[in-house]
């Protein structure tokens, strides 16, 4: 079991009483229609600072006090947010030095959220200032449980500081030396070389800002300043309130900052959920809302994470915001807590009246009542989750892991050659994930430095860059009898995008493969390649390595262009594992036939030994099985053997139906 920061499975989502401080009687209301719904805790504070201080050094505290009160009485936890997300108008007229400047130079006005620079020692200081107060007044308040750190962390500034600050980062990161720098970025292509730090600008529009290198180094500035400042942000947190863990809201493939770094600065992960239900792909948007939890997930070595925010109703951001049917949004959750979901939680408690969000869905709509669908589905939710409590902080074992490197990704976009439209990294690894969660097989998705010794099989779609000792740790995966699945362009680059020399993949991996790739190739959208494995063909999707078998055995070889008869996929032998090499990307099933082979050659079972249909996805959590149908029809289910119906406390065995948004959840006896 994992560390447990609760023992229920927590219900809520963001609340903002501050909107309603004129009509306080709503605050009453709020929390008779949370128990009503069987909500047990709710966010407040995340956009409150103009409400908490509506002039520099004034406060005003009262009606939080209220609310905590209210809510500790009617059996509410508090997740009490930091306001850092959005600054007052009388802070930014003071002080415009904390408004950030665009790529273009200028400096923003009061707008938005999230337009603070991070460097800013006026806005650190404010924020510290305000959370120290914050820490202060409610210590022992015994509805505070959590803490939520600003929200959804995004953004860049150009400002003088902000430069400055990247110029000394660069000078660590680089022991001081700007011939090392020259040399990494391989400055002297189009004589970009340059004779001190003082001379390197951030990637911006009106200079530089195609040198991957610079992008590179910039990207993981960006990441370092965010976990600077939330460091800034938890220190008075840290002192006041040990013992109160502290988590920010992560989202869903935002690009902008490492999450696999910054997860070792929170207690827990969290992260915010939007699929595009009920617009015609619901399987594709449930496999990609899989992988997502299960890479947050995998952050922090299989711990549990809270699901900070998701909608009960629809979005109001999206190009066309259709409703969700009745179903599908306790079906998406029952989902996020099989993949190892502590918490439930929705972006918003109460619709707002006005403002960017005013037709975002909610748990109470702009009517104020509870005689709605989207009540009644949010009721019944609550009362299942308070049936699983006993999955709080259980974990999931996995035999499979596939590799989604954060800063892999970021090269992987920076780099421009081959084809340079069909290039998206993130459905490339779920395009290898999808194979073995079909199957009900449990996946962790980790970094390229993780520890691979635990999997039987681990897959490395698309792993262009290696970071140091990433060659050598997959050799010393497969000689300890480990199965290693890497795809086309593997090992091309290093960390500062610097091509590796002696031939590609890098280093020891021609040996670890058994392969040498020569040239790669890249086709047009309208004219695909062929390809043969074990007896079928498939279609050559927009890229492919032209390879040589170097010892290693040929498990399929091009059928099209001048490359026809050379290997496409390779298997090979080494020390007690072996090493496979997939040459080409396929859109279609190649890798779910591959990664059948793979399963059945190395004996992977599913989590639990029940017949599936399609569209019918399962996931084992503890000693709990959960089965979902993400189908458009009812679907039918076969059990192996007798099991106990959790929510029901009854036996069920043999055919089972499923309709459509239905799920199972059983234990065995």
């Amino acid at each position: 079991m994992a560390k447990m920061f609760f023992d229920y499975i927590i219900h809520g989502g963001d609340y903002n009483p501050d909107q309603w401080i004129r009509t306080p009687e709503i605050w009453d209301e709020d929390m008779r229609l949370m128990k009503l719904a069987h909500i047990n805790s709710a966010t407040v504070g995340v956009f409150s600072w103009a409400t908490l201080e509506p002039e520099e050094g004034v406060y005003n505290f009262e009606w939080l006090d209220t609310i905590l009160d209210k809510m500790h009485l009617n059996g509410i936890a508090a997740i009490l947010a930091t306001p850092s997300g959005a600054r007052p108008a009388w802070l930014a007229e003071k002080y415009p030095e904390v408004l950030r400047k665009d790529e273009n130079g200028i400096r923003r006005k009061f707008s938005d959220r999230h337009n603070h620079c991070l460097t800013s020692p006026v806005y650190r200081e404010k924020v510290r200032s305000i959370n120290r107060i914050l820490a202060e007044r409610y210590k022992n308040h015994p509805a505070l449980k959590m803490w939520h750190i600003s929200n959804e962390y995004s953004g860049e500034c150009r400002c003088e500081l902000c430069c400055e600050a990247f110029r000394k980062w660069l000078r660590e990161y680089y022991h001081n030396d700007i011939d090392e720098l020259n040399f990494k970025w391989w400055n002297a292509f189009w004589s970009h070389s340059f004779n001190d730090f003082d001379q390197i600008n951030p990637p911006e529009k009106n200079g530089e800002d195609s040198a991957s290198a610079l992008n590179l180094a910039w990207q993981r500035f960006i990441t370092d300043s965010h976990i600077s400042f939330f460091e800034n942000e938890i220190a008075p947190l840290r002192e006041i309130t040990p013992d109160i863990p502290v988590t920010t809201n992560f989202m869903k493939r935002y690009n902008g900052i490492d999450y696999q770094k910054f997860a070792n600065y929170v207690d827990l992960v969290s992260w915010d959920s939007y699929p595009a239900w009920d617009k015609g792909k619901n399987l594709d948007e449930a496999l990609e809302t899989a992988f997502l939890h299960d890479f947050f997930r995998s952050l922090k070595n299989g711990q549990p994470f809270f699901l900070m925010e998701s909608t009960p109703s629809l979005v109001n951001w999206q190009d066309v915001n259709k409703l969700p049917k009745s179903g599908i949004h306790e079906l998406a959750s029952i989902q996020a807590v099989a993949h190892g979901a502590d918490s439930i939680q929705y972006f918003q408690w109460r619709k707002s009246r006005g403002g960017d969000e005013k037709f975002q869905g909610a748990v109470i709509d702009h009517c104020g009542h509870e005689n709605t669908r989207v009540f009644r589905n949010v009721t019944r939710l609550g009362e299942t989750l308070e049936k699983l409590n006993s999955a709080v902080g259980s974990e999931t074992e996995s035999r499979v892991a596939v590799i989604y490197d954060w800063e892999n990704g970021w090269a992987v976009n920076v780099f421009r050659g081959y084809n340079n439209i069909c290039r998206d990294y993130v459905k490339e690894c779920i395009k290898w994930y999808a194979p073995f969660y079909k199957r009900g097989i449990s996946v962790d998705v980790i970094s390229m430095q993780d520890d691979y010794s635990k999997y039987d099989i681990v897959i490395a779609p698309f792993l262009y860059m290696l970071k140091n000792g990433t060659e050598k740790r997959i050799e010393e995966y497969v000689e300890n009898g480990g199965n290693f699945v890497a795809t086309y362009l593997l090992g091309i680059v290093d960390t500062d995008d610097l091509c590796r020399l002696g031939g590609f993949p890098a280093a020891n991996l021609k040996e670890v493969f058994g392969i040498w790739c020569e040239e790669t190739d890249s086709l047009p959208e309208d004219m695909p390649g062929k390809a043969e494995f074990n007896g079928k063909t498939y279609e050559v999707n927009h890229i492919c390595d032209i390879i040589h078998a170097n010892g290693s055995k040929i498990l399929g070889r091009y059928k099209s262009n001048f490359y026809s008869g050379m290997p496409c996929v390779t298997e090979n032998e080494f020390g007690k594992g072996k090493a496979y090499y997939t040459a080409f990307r396929n859109d279609g099933t190649f890798a779910d036939d591959f990664c059948e082979m793979l399963i059945a050659e190395n004996a992977v079972a599913a989590d639990a030994d029940i017949k599936l249909s399609d569209g019918v996805f399962s996931r084992k959590r503890g000693d709990i099985i959960f089965i979902m149908n993400f189908a458009e029809e009812e679907r039918i289910i076969v059990l192996d053997k007798e099991y106990t119906d959790t929510l029901k406390n009854e036996s069920v065995s043999g055919k089972i139906t499923l309709p459509v948004c239905g799920y199972l959840i059983i234990k065995a006896h």
